[in-house]
């Protein structure tokens, strides 16, 4: 791989910026004031304190998510094409960030500078690819009797709960967010508790590409209180979650208890070998 973000170099001790949650466009504490550490897996040493989200900071980036779906909202008005504009927008900035991005990804997740590089193209791509698709969700006309017309139109789902993995963070927040906002959709989500600095920060791209406030909230936690309040929230309309196969249990359960809402799930444990009985295991 040559060229392009493969030509930038990685940046040593790259700064680290946002510690904080991510609603309506601001970054703010957490209501509790509580913190949780991110560690570097390679030294085992904390890199910094982040601000713990739970129960009350969902609720908060959900209301400022509903406020970003009302029709008369911003976010809804918005013609698809200047959609796809912001979706082109926010791959020029992840391009023109990639080393510092990918520099903090290295030091919270512990893969190669390299493999880093590789997730924020696989981001910066699939960003290019929906902001094709944002003015080619299209409805159809039916046969009707005489003097009738009838007609489909996809509207957005609404609010998207969305919970990512720790070994993929920003390339799979990227995945999480485009396939929402392409269609139209606010997002809620939360990141990894182990690697969230990367996640964290695209608020920042999320305001330099012109996202309205309450389209993208980031919520840092942990599964059972910030990914709970996510999956049971009854003004949440999907959850998507690539985790573990026990949580996607959790999750749909909490679904089927509260509104019913739309679940997405990939999960582990598809992945089995079988090992033979001659294999050198030492």
């Amino acid at each position: 791989m040559e060229g392009g973000i493969f030509a930038q170099k990685p940046i040593k001790n790259p700064e680290i910026k946002r510690t904080q949650l991510f609603i309506n466009n601001e970054y703010v504490n957490s209501t509790s004031g509580k913190t949780f550490e991110t560690v570097n897996p390679a030294t085992e040493e904390t890199i910094c304190m982040v601000q713990e989200g739970d129960k009350a900071d969902v609720d908060k980036a959900v209301a400022a998510a509903r406020a970003a779906m009302k029709r008369n909202a911003p976010w809804r008005k918005m013609n698809p094409n200047e959609r796809g504009r912001i979706m082109n927008k926010v791959a020029d900035i992840i391009e023109r960030d990639a080393a510092k991005i990918a520099s903090v990804e290295v030091l919270d997740n512990g893969k190669p500078f390299q493999s880093a590089l590789v997730d924020m193209n696989n981001g910066i791509d699939w960003f290019r690819y929906y902001a094709g698709f944002c003015d080619k969700i299209e409805g159809r006309t039916l046969a009707m009797e005489d003097g009738k017309m009838g007609f489909t139109k996809y509207e957005p789902v609404g609010v998207v709960g969305a919970i990512t993995p720790w070994n993929f963070p920003f390339m799979m927040t990227c995945l999480k967010l485009v396939q929402s906002l392409c269609a139209g959709n606010a997002v809620i989500l939360k990141p990894p508790e182990q690697t969230p600095l990367t996640t964290l920060m695209f608020g920042d791209i999320a305001i330099e590409a012109g996202l309205p406030p309450g389209v993208v909230n980031i919520i840092p936690g942990f599964g059972p209180t910030a990914g709970a309040a996510i999956s049971e929230h009854p003004d949440i309309n999907k959850v998507a979650f690539t985790g573990s196969t026990e949580v996607g249990h959790i999750i749909q359960s909490a679904s089927g208890t509260s509104n019913l809402k739309r679940v997405t799930l990939e999960l582990g444990g598809k992945s089995a070998l079988i090992i033979s009985k001659t294999a050198d295991l030492g």
